[in-house]
């Protein structure tokens, strides 16, 4: 069976706010979250460090300066406490269903700056082949340094490994190696990336660019969320754009089923157009 791929942003993507911002940065004492990401802009800017690598590095400072270190075991339940969008719990069963009967197995990849020890430790995490995210390096379960940053545009090399396979973070050897574009295991014309912001313009344009579609998902409440998704549109950067509500019925189950029907058009052209070869 052939294979089609949904890739994900996680904050404000799948839920509904940054993923630090439910427990992880309130357990600090901030009363707002924003006054946390201004220092860290702050810091970023002063020692001219890269964005996210200074709030792994600041986050981990924080919680040293209150004698409590970052801790593995701490993630667990930092998970649960994430509030997903209406209907993403059985967004995956219903799409995979529909992707089976269209003739593809569909599989579900995070490329996220957020913290893959959390999402990890969501409901749903099972529900992704790979989950490619910000991660610390532990010594005796305490965090020391961050083992993986990945930020704006880093995260284009991850629908690289997608797209040939090579889904170890490691190989990068496999993954330099050239292989036909028509025989890649996910070709980025079956490929949709799922996303929410300007963070978001090397990938969402990376995939449409070479066949794929890109959605821009908006928090309806949110004046700024959906004044961000339209400009992605206007600019080119994405195919579409719909509300953040994965429900059955909801315009994203639709918007996405019509793309796989749109793939399984293409793929049985492909097929009778490989007979005359």
């Amino acid at each position: 069976m052939k294979k089609a791929a949904i890739l994900y942003d996680f904050d404000k993507t799948l839920c509904t706010k940054d993923m630090q911002e439910y427990s992880l940065i309130p357990s600090l004492g901030y009363e707002s979250a924003g006054v946390f990401w201004d220092e860290v802009t702050e810091l970023s800017i002063r020692y001219r460090m890269d964005s996210i690598s200074a709030y792994l590095y600041y986050l981990q400072k924080k919680f040293a300066e209150q004698g409590n270190p970052l801790r593995r075991d701490m993630f667990a339940q930092l998970g649960n406490a994430i509030e997903l969008y209406p209907g993403v719990s059985t967004w995956f069963r219903r799409i995979n269903d529909y992707g089976r009967k269209a003739g593809f197995l569909v599989e579900h990849y995070i490329i996220s700056s957020g913290m893959s020890e959390i999402i990890e430790n969501t409901p749903i995490a099972d529900e992704f082949r790979k989950i490619y995210a910000c991660r610390y390096y532990y010594e005796n379960g305490e965090a020391v340094w961050p083992a993986q940053v990945v930020n704006y545009t880093t995260k284009t090399q991850y629908i690289f490994r997608i797209n040939k396979q090579v889904l170890d973070e490691n190989d990068d050897a496999s993954l330099n190696e050239y292989v036909d574009p028509k025989k890649r295991p996910v070709p980025f014309t079956r490929m949709v990336y799922v996303a929410d912001g300007m963070t978001d313009v090397p990938c969402m344009r990376l995939v449409k660019e070479y066949g794929g579609k890109s959605i821009a998902v908006y928090n309806s409440a949110s004046e700024r969320s959906v004044s961000t998704a339209k400009k992605l549109i206007n600019d080119g950067r994405a195919n579409f754009m719909v509300q953040a509500d994965y429900s059955e019925g909801s315009d994203m189950e639709k918007l996405v089923k019509r793309i796989i029907d749109h793939m399984s058009a293409d793929s049985a052209l492909e097929d009778l157009e490989g007979k005359f070869r």
